[in-house]
């Protein structure tokens, strides 16, 4: 008897031993109390567990870590329903630390409703080490996204420490930060990154993610250039005034796009392919119901812009409850508040058509559009390089062009081609590469895509394709292109929020 409880007591200290030298293992002693003021006065407190390493093989202390922060009220919401914000703060395929709650954004909205909120840091564009006195780049591409699913691993495999559910995780990111939201729900549990997260030390768990919230996904990059000058082309010798070096460009980037849309087997709501050549009017319905929706809510919208309307008698309240969804989900009969109570108006005003050339030219008067190529400009009529060719650079810091047409252009060689190795990164950072024509398990079931109607810092053709390729593989979707918004994120917060109750129930 004594031999067995000598042995049972020796198993619990090695076991306790392991657990001491787990440095994956979280710690729910080891926080500080914070709060924060809300706008409208609320103060919220929580539990702050900052500084935490999510790899065991830390390359870049500055950027490896990430902060969790639990609400000390709940809202009575027991653990397992109880969501994740994971939050990040890319910018421009920057390198972005570990980042704390705001007033001014989700993470301090996801607070004060009862989530637990997780800010991880991630390497990027400008993050260097110095390794025996030579500086190294630790941000290429794909560092920054697998900083981000080690964080996703080292939430689901402290799951029972951390309150919530690692199965709630919702990720949320603007402009390459929706890029990296789209690839982490994209690539969940995707074997192609598990040679590169078990160097890194990640732990030994899923990186899936039960939702994407992506605001104006900067993604698609080795496509994005002729999707650029494919839909703006038209603006070349007017509003942009492009000279004659820079429209050839424009014009040899653009004669690719078609090829491209056609290989994506696009599907409309009705089963119709979506090509090339119908493209554009496809492509019309969401800009048509994000001018709608704005009228209704009482939005003017000059004459001159390119939105055709016409006016009709407006139905009544109750045929208008009784319509049904049209165009990106916009339920027609929703009732049009103004004050708490519906418009008086007999009258509203229909859209029917866009005028492409004046539509696409009031975008570029907003804010210039970016030369061509947009992204893969390294070297091609005498640019420098832009953060997405240093993200597809070396570890030495020399930036890469991404695109065979931009590397011909930058060698001179006409046969010149991307390396194997290069093409393997590039592939690891386009969520398109990973969306089939099915539901494949590891990949985000829920969906939170928005891109600004007048959001020129891609074009609007990426995030259709990303939104409508997830629909088509049965993915719940909820996509919008909200009127007369510039690039920009978070926003429409009790939407978001809503949007986000509704998937949980």
């Amino acid at each position: 008897m004594k031999h067995k409880l000598f042995a049972l007591i020796g198993l619990m200290a090695t076991v306790s031993s392991i657990h001491a030298t787990d440095p994956l293992k979280f710690d729910p002693d080891n926080y500080e109390l914070k709060s924060l003021t809300m706008p409208d006065g609320a103060k919220i407190e929580y539990k702050a567990y900052e500084g935490i390493y999510y790899v065991k093989n830390i390359e870049d202390s500055a950027y490896q870590t990430l902060n969790l922060y639990v609400p000390l009220d709940r809202k009575d919401r027991p653990d397992e329903k109880t969501p994740i914000l994971m939050r990040n703060n890319v910018g421009g395929y920057m390198a972005s630390p570990a980042g704390t709650p705001s007033v001014a954004d989700a993470t301090g909205r996801a607070l004060s409703e009862g989530f637990i909120l997780c800010i991880p840091g991630a390497r990027g564009n400008g993050s260097t080490v110095t390794d025996n006195g030579v500086t190294v780049s630790t941000g290429i591409a794909p560092n920054g996204l697998l900083d981000l699913k080690a964080a996703t691993r080292y939430l689901h495999y402290n799951d029972n420490l951390i309150p919530g559910n690692s199965n709630l995780i919702f990720t949320d990111g603007t402009s390459a930060g929706g890029a990296m939201s789209a690839l982490q729900g994209a690539t969940g549990d995707v074997r192609d990154y598990e040679p590169y997260l078990k160097k890194m030390g990640a732990a030994d768990a899923s990186d899936a993610v039960f939702a994407s919230i992506c605001y104006c996904p900067i993604t698609d990059l080795n496509h994005a250039d002729m999707e650029y000058e494919w839909l703006y082309g038209c603006t070349n010798t007017g509003v942009r005034h492009l000279d004659a070096a820079q429209i050839a460009v424009s014009d040899e980037l653009a004669a690719q796009c078609p090829a491209y849309i056609n290989s994506l087997n696009l599907k409309d709501t009705n089963g119709n392919s979506v090509t090339a050549d119908n493209y554009m009017d496809f492509l019309k319905t969401f800009i048509m119901a994000s001018a709608h929706k704005a009228l209704e809510e009482g939005c003017e919208i000059p004459d001159t812009i390119g939105i055709v309307r016409y006016q009709k008698p407006r139905p009544t309240f109750a045929q208008r409850l009784g319509s049904a969804p049209v165009n990106g989900g916009m339920p027609a009969g929703r009732p049009v508040m103004e004050g708490g109570a519906p418009r008086k108006t007999e009258y509203t005003d229909y859209v029917t058509d866009v005028d492409w050339v004046k539509y696409l030219s009031y975008v570029a008067t907003q804010t210039p559009l970016k030369t061509p190529p947009a992204f893969d400009a390294y070297g091609v009529l005498g640019a420098s390089a832009t953060p997405e060719n240093r993200v597809f650079g070396n570890t030495e810091g020399t930036p890469s062009n991404f695109t065979e047409y931009s590397l011909r252009k930058h060698t001179g060689n006409d046969k010149a081609t991307l390396s194997p190795e290069l093409q393997n990164r590039i592939k690891l950072m386009n969520p398109m590469d990973f969306i089939g024509d099915t539901v494949r398990k590891g990949t985000a079931e829920h969906w939170y895509i928005r891109h600004g109607a007048k959001d020129r810092d891609t074009s609007f053709l990426v995030p259709v394709n990303l939104a409508t390729k997830l629909s088509n593989a049965g993915y719940d979707v909820n996509f919008f292109i909200p009127w007369n918004r510039p690039h920009s994120g978070d926003y429409n917060l009790d939407d978001l929020f809503n949007w986000i109750q509704e998937t949980i129930r």
